[in-house]
């Protein structure tokens, strides 16, 4: 494409973007935009940064990565890793201005083990969402565990749980709801 028509086409487009809502610019940004996570497993000590998103699509190769990441540690079970968990902890990063890593205590659970830890505390639920990949228990190493329950408690997006003694919070995509 030459400069003439490079010209051309973008002046023809020009009213497109006029007569568009903030809205609708914004959500077509959004859709432009790539993101990025990363993590740090407490009990395997891995470390995973990814895009796992870019032009408006998610990137298959990167969620499998991510699946494989949060795993079951102790059965070595995988299962997908829902991408609007992601999403959430994506803009639960950027909301506390930090591009630091999130430490893991628990991604994907088996049900095996989660009827394990059932018998070994109260606070485990036996339809847990950590079962069906649409849970994680995180925490972000240098920002206050407690003032991040407080964002992810904003968004409304979901289950939120915090743990100050563990210091760590769970988060999840089922229906809003607290504890």
């Amino acid at each position: 494409m030459n400069r003439r028509n490079f010209l051309g086409r973008a002046m023809a487009m020009t009213p497109l973007f006029l007569l568009s809502s903030p809205c609708t610019l914004l959500a077509s940004l959004a859709r432009l935009e790539e993101k990025t996570l990363s993590f740090y497993h407490t009990h395997t000590l891995k470390e995973l940064t990814i895009v796992y998103f870019r032009n408006g699509s998610y990137i298959p190769k990167a969620l499998t990565t991510i699946n494989n990441f949060l795993k079951d540690f102790r059965t070595g079970d995988i299962h997908p890793i829902d991408p609007a968990l992601l999403d959430l902890l994506h803009d639960l990063r950027h909301a506390a201005g930090t591009k630091e890593f999130f430490e893991v205590i628990s991604g994907y659970r088996s049900p095996h083990t989660n009827s394990m830890l059932q018998g070994q505390s109260g606070g485990v639920a036996s339809h847990s969402l950590h079962m069906l990949g649409k849970a994680i228990d995180i925490r972000l190493p240098s920002f206050n565990t407690g003032r991040l329950h407080q964002i992810a408690l904003a968004f409304q997006r979901g289950g939120v749980g915090y743990y100050p003694q563990s210091d760590f919070i769970h988060l999840d995509t089922g229906h809003v709801r607290t504890w």
